[in-house]
């Protein structure tokens, strides 16, 4: 018997009726760089259990960091439960469901020199720019256990790729920064390592050569561009809406629109859980995970749901049940958001503006259920005949992404994972721009 089997052999020992261990253990090497030169290595082991009761039908939610004292963590979580209203107790049916690791590791001297040689390369072209740098190979292994004879496992080991470059002329100051995350396994089309981090050197050092000039810039209602980095600002809103959850609470500006246009027929988004590197078999409560239509050439499909979400709405969990963090209940979160492709590179795009603005970073958090934002752009570029003619400074853009998701122009075929969105740049009017 495992130990949190034995975990949960002792919590019924003790009066109680059902329960659920969630598991999450982890060991990474991080190594950094700062001021284009090596910093620090580090090595790190980390291991928290999350230990959900329910005793007289009454849930109690418990977490301990290393080694579990059983009888304390018992204790612990019974002790919150005699505070907590009786629920319905929300616990997947027996199966045992262990996936073989996935992922290759990477020895801490190849991570410095991919360190070392992305670091040089952006030099090589720009040799007064300071660069900063985190790479990192982690392998983590979450299990979840509970009464009804559940038993769930899997393992990954990713590599992460970030990198910080920043320019000072004078008193004007640019930052660029780009990242990847990759799983490698046998088969895989993301290449190599090397050629995974030249993607982001060669994404640096073009942003570089882009706001090598300053533009003027461009005010009122014009073509804004979002790159695949920028793009996340409608699709976390989007996200937000097809939450199960936000129906409940009567949030979500779509609660009544299921089998209705939504959003331009231009726009589709599923989920793919079994899309590397973000992939994940099952969600924290046990359940497997699955592809899910979401909204089809801008027609509503579904919303996701963790199981008591879709027990309220009438219908099932959607196996989108995930906690924030350990010391948290599962709440609907997606998996893999994927929007689906148009045509043409972000070249091609630009090429199409005949008078706009390119928005690369942003400052901020974005809209929120609303759909409203004002924010900053942090990088951004002017456009005059699809060329680029400079960078453009002191620049807010605004308006509502439900409006946007009706009057999208373009959408590129340059997807990258965003986080866990794979999105492409999407040209989108209306905006309004202010200098």
């Amino acid at each position: 018997m495992c130990q949190l089997e034995a975990l949960l052999t002792l919590a019924k020992q003790k009066g109680i009726e059902e329960a659920e261990v969630y598991q999450v253990k982890s060991q990474s090497r991080p190594v950094f760089f700062e001021g284009n030169r090596l910093k620090q290595l580090e090595s790190s082991q980390s291991e928290g259990t999350a230990l959900r009761i329910w005793r007289k039908g009454c849930p109690g939610l418990a977490v301990a960091y290393g080694k579990v004292e059983a009888a304390t963590l018992i204790d612990k979580a019974i002790a919150l439960s005699e505070i907590n209203s009786s629920e319905t107790v929300e616990l997947t049916a027996a199966r045992t469901d262990i996936h073989s690791p996935i992922g290759q590791e990477l020895p801490v001297e190849q991570l410095i020199e991919l360190g070392q040689g992305a670091i040089g390369k952006i030099r090589d072209f720009y040799p007064e720019t300071v660069c900063s740098a985190e790479f990192e190979c982690e392998t983590e292994t979450t299990t979840l256990v509970n009464t009804q004879g559940l038993y769930c496992q899997y393992t990954e080991t990713a590599l992460s790729y970030y990198l910080g470059v920043e320019l000072v002329r004078g008193e004007d100051f640019l930052g660029i920064y780009d990242g990847e995350y990759i799983i490698e396994t046998p088969g895989s089309d993301l290449g190599s390592p090397e050629a995974s981090c030249d993607r982001i050197v060669d994404s640096i050092v073009q942003r570089l050569e882009w706001a090598q000039n300053n533009g003027s810039p461009l005010t009122g209602k014009v073509p804004v561009l979002f790159t695949a980095n920028a793009a996340t600002l409608l699709w976390d809103t989007v996200c937000m809406a097809l939450n199960g959850k936000r129906v409940l609470e009567g949030s979500s500006p779509w609660s009544d629109s299921v089998g209705k246009m939504v959003t331009s027929p231009w726009f589709t988004v599923q989920q793919q859980p079994d899309k590397l590197p973000y992939s994940c078999p099952f969600d924290d409560e046990g359940t497997p995970t699955q592809t899910l239509k979401l909204i089809t050439e801008g027609r509503l499909e579904q919303f996701y749901c963790d199981r008591i979400v879709g027990r309220e709405l009438g219908s099932k969990t959607t196996g989108n049940g995930f906690r924030p963090d350990l010391g948290s209940y599962p709440t609907p979160s997606l998996v893999n958001c994927i929007i689906q492709p148009g045509a043409g590179s972000l070249s091609d795009l630009i090429k199409q503006l005949d008078r706009g603005i390119i928005v690369d970073q942003i400052l901020g958090s974005g809209a929120d259920i609303s759909g409203d934002f004002s924010i900053n752009v942090d990088l951004g570029y002017r456009v005059e005949k699809g060329q680029i003619v400079g960078r453009v400074k002191d620049t807010a853009i605004a308006g509502n992404v439900y409006t946007i998701l009706k009057e999208i122009v373009v959408l590129g075929g340059d997807r990258i994972w965003s986080g866990s969105c794979y999105t492409p740049s999407v040209i989108v009017e209306g905006l309004s721009v202010v200098a």
